[in-house]
């Protein structure tokens, strides 16, 4: 039951949406676990964290900022333990579009809006609505991003400058164009290197950060070797800048409000689903989804302040940090600590780092992504989930990312209608327990066709149903029992008036049996019983219809009228 928006109940479910007693209870448990993990997972956030900024337009710092802003803020106001947030390259995708419509101000103000949309979620309730998102479009989605981010990296891992273009693969296309006419192997061999060392690192040392120590190691040569040509990240801000509203221009507001709702529903997405996974992935820890949408809200209210992006869950460091035996929110808060304090003693060191390295980083990361098992089952399960999985993952890549998840909703969503309309069944009734064959046979003799109706009578299946029933010939009587229909709605209750209006004209009486209480409304509001009250043919069992149709032809002569036994003359000892 939901609490009503009044600003008393908006006060009351705002409190039930703040941090407790019982938060801080956990953090004191155990952290020295706790700080060795975020320490773990801000070694591994960092590359991803620059990486995610330089994709996203507005450069590393803004990554940085955002890990370190929002991360702090997601891990203190949000609805799961385990969950780490930060900048992602789910959300790069949505962002580089924005960039080049709006600019770097306008990502701002998109992710301020957003902020705003995710609280107000919240305090409505709209975290369960995750559960509703059926697995194939997760994979089709999470299979698209993969090819998204690695399609980006396109230009840094050439060591060319990223060419116009909005469309992914126009840039990445024009990208090896520009490679083709001066090709310069050393970025590509930098962020193959990067790539291969964090890929074939994972499979033999999983807790060893390797996206870092190859970063560090591709730096330390085109620092020491000199390779002329290879761009560097660039100069950074040795700290976080004062926080400020100077990038919101009002005016632009109403442009922005669609990508605003793109942005807020991608990161009500992401950090759900990677709450979930957080779940999954240990025992007796459960998140609050709604919470979760707060936290991500006031992160993502605060974030653009100091000129971070959207932020979201993010699943691979919050992977990690699970894996790195984290237990309480203390760890996300080092995780963002811990970058905190790299960006403000490590910046000139950070700035060295080569795009090409990044990239290298962020190729792997969406190789990663990618669950080769989780496909195959996906792909062998039905048609319908290898259809909706294509779907997804295409329009993931070809068009946008919040257009693809209602695109693989909406086919999962029709799919599904069409196998539950399947369910509904026009079958022969067998009476009793003996050969219903021979049962139908005598009474089609008498010109009789009792049917029960299996399953759902809606829209969906309503049309085929009374094509069904409108095409019987030489019946007299049709008897619809109606007790195992499991759901009717407007369009059910319509065509099974349509129906019996067209038999009646044709000279068939209809009669009903079983009509349950629950649907007895819906038939009444479309004029769907009236047909049969003022005969009165609607009967509680189908033997009592299956007798009234008998009498019915005996009326109308089609039957013989019923023998009237004779009486018996009572014997003398009777009379008596």
């Amino acid at each position: 039951m939901s609490v009503p928006l009044s600003p008393a109940g908006a006060r009351s479910r705002l409190a039930s949406l703040l941090p407790g007693r019982d938060d801080l209870g956990q953090m004191r448990r155990n952290p020295r676990r706790d700080l060795l993990a975020g320490l773990t997972v801000a070694v591994v956030a960092l590359p991803l964290a620059l990486g995610f900024g330089v994709s996203s337009g507005l450069g590393a710092e803004a990554g940085l900022a955002t890990a370190v802003v929002a991360g702090a803020l997601a891990a203190v106001f949000g609805g799961s333990n385990l969950q780490v947030s930060g900048p992602t390259g789910a959300m790069t995708v949505v962002l580089v579009p924005i960039v080049a419509d709006h600019g770097p101000a306008g990502v701002l103000t998109v992710g301020l809006m957003a902020g705003a949309i995710l609280v107000a979620l919240a305090l409505l309730r709209a975290g369960g609505s995750m559960r509703y998102v059926p697995a194939p479009v997760v994979e089709g989605f999470t299979l698209g991003i993969a090819c998204v981010i690695g399609l980006q990296q396109i230009p840094n891992a050439l060591g060319v400058s990223v060419p116009e273009g909005e469309r992914v693969l126009v840039v990445a296309w024009r990208a090896f164009g520009e490679f083709t006419r001066a090709p310069d192997w050393t970025a590509v061999a930098l962020a193959l290197s990067v790539a291969a060392v964090m890929l074939l690192g994972a499979r033999r040392r999983p807790a060893v950060p390797f996206s870092l120590l190859a970063v560090i190691a591709a730096t330390l040569v085109v620092q020491i070797g000199g390779p002329d040509g290879v761009r560097s990240i660039g100069e950074l801000p040795s700290g976080l800048p004062a926080p400020s509203l100077a990038f919101l221009d009002a005016g632009a507001l109403p442009g922005l409000v669609a990508p605003a709702v793109a942005v807020a529903a991608l990161a009500a997405l992401e950090s759900l689903l990677s709450a979930s996974v957080a779940d999954g992935m240990t025992v007796g820890q459960r998140h609050d989804a709604d919470r979760e949408l707060f936290g991500q809200g006031v992160a993502n209210l605060a974030a653009p302040l100091f000129g971070g992006v959207p932020a979201t869950g993010a699943i691979a460091r919050t992977a990690v940090n699970v894996r790195s035996g984290a237990t309480s929110r203390l760890a996300s808060l080092t995780h963002a600590a811990v970058l905190a304090v790299i960006v403000f003693a490590a910046a000139p060191l950070v700035s060295k780092i080569p795009l090409a390295a990044l990239a290298g980083v962020l190729l792997a990361t969406a190789v990663r992504m990618v669950e080769a098992g989780s496909l195959r089952a996906m792909a062998r399960a039905t048609r319908s989930d290898a259809l909706i999985l294509v779907l997804t993952a295409g329009a993931t890549l070809v068009l946008d990312l919040v257009l693809a998840v209602v695109i693989g909703l909406a086919v999962a969503g029709l799919l599904a209608l069409r196998a539950v309309a399947r369910q509904a069944r026009l079958a022969p009734l067998a009476l009793d327990r003996c050969d219903h064959t021979e049962e139908e046979h005598r009474l089609l003799a008498e010109h009789i066709v009792a049917y029960r109706l299996d399953g759902p009578l809606f829209f969906a299946a309503a049309h085929r149903f009374l094509l069904e029933l409108t095409e019987l010939t030489d019946v007299r009587v049709v008897i619809l029992r109606l007790s195992h229909v499991s759901v009717v709605d407007a369009t059910g209750a319509l065509v099974l008036k349509d129906a019996v209006a067209k038999l009646r004209r044709r000279g068939i009486a209809v009669m009903v049996s079983g009509i349950r209480p629950g649907h007895r409304r819906v038939l009444d509001s479309v004029g769907a019983l009236d047909l049969l009250r003022h005969e009165g043919r609607e009967y509680a069992t189908t033997p009592e219809a299956i007798g009234a149709a008998r009498e019915h032809l005996r009326l109308t002569g089609v039957l013989p009228a019923a023998r009237v036994p004779r009486p018996v003359p009572p014997s003398a000892g009777e009379a008596r």
